[in-house]
């Protein structure tokens, strides 16, 4: 029985799992929302929750707490800019689980885990995948069009 045994332990060791959270918290904050299993989601929902906490209190001892826990000085400054302004009057729940299925190579089951309102953040990323996907295909068929052509006084 697990009686008093909280926490997630993933699989590995002590140091691996603090490594791994320390890297999916920082990769959250920077990116706002990310894809992982449903056990990881669940195992870093708290401590990116200690970190936007973090940022909210705002004081120099506080970001020194989250600069020695995360692993990036932009996700430092991000949290504690526009991550703590945008969750100012909220009092917790500020990250949000949304179960994706399935992997596909080992059926482990995934999910998004993402800050509220990181809504309008994910719609620029798309607009700017779009475009670039654009701009390629676009560059391409004008690649294809100039091998098409048979160069003059070939024939």
């Amino acid at each position: 029985m697990r009686h008093l045994n909280a926490g997630f332990k993933l699989g590995r060791n002590t140091s691996h799992r603090r490594a791994l959270l320390r890297n999916l918290v920082t990769s959250l904050v920077l990116e706002e929302r990310i894809q992982t299993t449903v056990p990881k989601a669940k195992a870093i929902r708290p401590l990116a929750e200690r970190m936007v906490t973090l940022g909210k209190r705002g004081d120099l001892h506080a970001r020194r707490q989250a600069a020695s826990y995360l692993l990036d000085a932009q996700a430092v400054a991000k949290l504690f800019d526009s991550l703590s302004a945008r969750f100012g009057d909220r009092a917790g729940g500020y990250t949000r689980i949304v179960k994706a299925g399935f992997r596909k190579g080992d059926n482990a089951p995934v999910a998004y885990i993402e800050f509220l309102g990181s809504e309008g953040m994910q719609a620029a990323k798309r607009q700017r995948r779009s475009e670039l996907l654009d701009r390629k295909a676009a560059a391409q068929k004008k690649a294809t069009e100039e091998l098409g052509q048979k160069p003059e006084g070939s024939e």
